[in-house]
Formats: C-alpha cells, sequence, structure tokens
C-alpha cells in the first residue's frame, strides 16, 4: 500500500492563495489515480479534485472549479493542488488519496490516503 504524505496547508485571509503538495511512497506512482478531498470541521469529507495515472484528466468539484488546479510530475511521485481565489468556506483538513484505474469522487473507492493537512481561510 502507498504511504501520502501532504504538506503545504496554513493560514490564509480570503482573495490569497496556497499550494497542497503530496508525496507518495511505497507504490508504483505513475499507476495511480490520485484525489484531493477535503473535511471541514464536524462536517463529511468531500471531494475537492482528481487525476487520472497521466495527468491527462483531470475533474473538479463545482465548488471549485476554475480557482483550484489538480496536477502530478510522476518522476517525483507528486500531486499538488494550487488553490487560489480562496473564500473562507474553503477552511477544511485536505487529504489525499490514491487508488488504482481512474480517479472518481467518491471516497470510498480510494485505498490509501494521507494524514491531512489544514488549510485555515479567514476573513
Amino acid at each position: 500500500q502507498v504511504q501520502l504524505v501532504e504538506s503545504g496547508g496554513g493560514l490564509v485571509q480570503a482573495g490569497g492563495s496556497l499550494r497542497l503538495s503530496c508525496v507518495a511512497s511505497g507504490g508504483t506512482f505513475n499507476r495511480l489515480a490520485m484525489g484531493w478531498f477535503r473535511q471541514p470541521l464536524g462536517k463529511e469529507r468531500e471531494y475537492v479534485a482528481g487525476i487520472n495515472w497521466s495527468g491527462e484528466s483531470t475533474g473538479y468539484a463545482d465548488s471549485v472549479k476554475g480557482r483550484f488546479t489538480i496536477s502530478r510530475d510522476n518522476a517525483k511521485n507528486t500531486v499538488w493542488l494550487q488553490m487560489n481565489s480562496l473564500k473562507p468556506e474553503d477552511t477544511a483538513v485536505y487529504y489525499c488519496a490514491a487508488k488504482l484505474l481512474r480517479a472518481t469522487y467518491v471516497a470510498s473507492t480510494y485505498d490509501s490516503w494521507g494524514q491531512g493537512t489544514q488549510v485555515t481561510v479567514s476573513s
């Protein structure tokens, strides 16, 4: 099972930007689809973005479309989530996740998860 470690979270003002990173180890990264999910305090985990193994196909939740960008570098075993125009409602713990085959928006289909990184957006 692949291990995932997220970083890059923090406190930012509304309108600002953050770039989250997720580094994978212990697996064949270029066979994995990757997803970003988030969980606001007291709420359920929700899909943010996904990317297929090659990086050619991406998907986004409506709430982040046009503001967030997911990308990956298979040579670095890394996937990123660039977050621009952040809003207070983006405040959550952000998790990266991995699965074989295609990325989906369903959290239960992912096999491996990172420990999460906190993103807090102040108004």
